[in-house]
């Protein structure tokens, strides 16, 4: 397993940075899919901030914590994704072969309106993001954005092979978004 520590507007001495490889090294033994490690440092008021981002099996593995020490932040932010594979671990076990999902990523030819593709917008894009989209079921991209703690999450629904969003309701429940074509 690669663990790259950086600081983000933060001085990483090379004790924090052996002590993070240590521990986060530890995550290995859940699972030989984890490859590379990104585990940012930096200094937030009184508080020492650590987040690591680990992939694992097509999911992504995301901790924060922050506490007065760095060491602490560490090994709280470890102990908070080994509960993540720990819980998550049977879901990802009875996911569909990957032969299967990619049969079903063949099979979806999305239709482009051309009428769409000449629109012009008055307001500018700042930012453009790129990421995979993965066949997953709702359960997953669920438990893909509770693991990345983001409010939606975009993914190919597996059963209908169509751009679907999950995303949290203002009451505490989940939303899903599906396309009509």
């Amino acid at each position: 397993m690669n663990v790259l520590v950086r600081g983000k507007q933060f001085k990483v001495t090379e004790t924090m940075k052996e002590y993070a490889q240590k521990r986060v090294g530890k995550l290995a033994k859940f699972s030989d899919d984890i490859a590379d490690v990104s585990v940012v440092l930096s200094a937030e008021r009184e508080n020492q901030k650590v987040e690591v981002t680990a992939p694992l099996s097509g999911f992504i593995l995301r901790g924060e914590e922050a506490t007065p020490d760095i060491f602490t932040s560490i090994d709280l932010v470890v102990e908070k994704l080994e509960r993540q594979i720990i819980k998550y671990r049977k879901r990802i076990d009875r996911k569909r072969s990957k032969a299967q999902r990619e049969e079903a990523l063949l099979a979806y030819e999305p239709e482009i309106d051309p009428a769409l593709a000449d629109e012009e917008e008055d307001d500018h894009v700042v930012r453009v993001k790129r990421f995979p989209a993965r066949l997953m079921s709702v359960e997953e991209a669920l438990m893909q954005m509770n693991l990345l703690s983001h409010a939606f999450y975009v993914f190919l629904d597996a059963e209908t092979a169509k751009i679907c969003v999950v995303y949290h309701r203002q009451d505490g429940d989940y939303g899903l978004l599906e396309p009509e074509y």
